[in-house]
């Protein structure tokens, strides 16, 4: 694992950069919820260029960097798309109220830039190790066949969400077909695989397997912080949204309930 130091702190000033050049852009636009669509740029950027400069040997680091590279660019980009011509987002605008320059800098880039390095460590750590052997060989596999899982799923239900919203004659309905009949949250579950899958592969060589608190900090934040939970609770005024909470699992995809 050389000079792995050199590598994380190399990541950790690209994405200083990053945040830096997000904060001005949304000073001159007027919304600062620019910041959502870095984050899976940022993740990606991290991948690639860890993969790049690291020192580890074997296929791991560029499988990696193509996951995560995919998963950060269709991510964001859809955010891009959505938000596109609207607004500040609320979150924000609450989140913000009354912060001088120097406090926005902190709660949002500082905060999301140092999230970034922090989630990005298992990718840090791979591209800094050798080759998988032994029972590191069936982990790294299965790390990646869950980390494209995730991928695939999560681009699904964002794709059958776009679907539905894009159909006037659904508008003011739940959406609860596709993926969305089976988890409430079809999207955040796919990222988290994403996450999982790709610690299994960095804990298949050492010290991979330290970076566990890597993934668990994304799944917080997709369950319990700013994501799953939060949006229940945004919903849970709308129409019929009871009666699909309870027939359909919260996170993890299931069979509807039939009652």
């Amino acid at each position: 694992m050389r000079d792995f130091a050199l590598l994380s702190l190399t990541c950790l000033l690209v994405l200083a950069l990053l945040q830096a050049v997000t904060y001005a852009i949304g000073r001159r636009i007027g919304r600062f919820n620019v910041v959502d669509v870095v984050w899976g740029y940022g993740l990606a950027v991290v991948a690639v260029l860890a993969a790049l400069i690291g020192t580890g040997e074997g296929a791991r680091p560029w499988v990696a960097a193509a996951i995560v590279g995919v998963w950060g660019v269709r991510l964001s980009t859809n955010i891009w798309i959505r938000s596109r011509g609207k607004g500040e987002d609320p979150r924000y605008t609450e989140f913000l109220e009354g912060a001088s320059p120097a406090q926005i800098v902190g709660k949002v880039f500082v905060t999301q830039g140092l999230a970034q390095w922090f989630i990005s460590l298992p990718v840090q750590v791979i591209a800094a190790t050798g080759p998988a052997t032994g029972i590191g060989v069936p982990l790294a596999i299965a790390g990646g066949v869950v980390a494209v899982a995730g991928v695939v799923i999560e681009s699904l239900a964002d794709r059958q969400m776009d679907q539905f919203k894009a159909d006037s004659s659904r508008r003011g309905q739940i959406m609860d077909d596709g993926l969305w009949g089976w988890s409430r949250h079809p999207n955040y579950f796919g990222d988290a695989c994403v996450w999982v899958g790709v610690y299994l592969m960095s804990a298949a060589v050492w010290p991979g397997v330290l970076t566990v608190l890597s993934p668990v900090a994304m799944v917080y934040f997709l369950v319990v912080a700013t994501g799953a939970r939060r949006l229940e609770r945004l919903m849970a005024e709308r129409p019929g949204y009871t009666e699909y909470q309870e027939r359909t699992s919260f996170f993890v995809p299931l069979p509807p309930r039939r009652g």
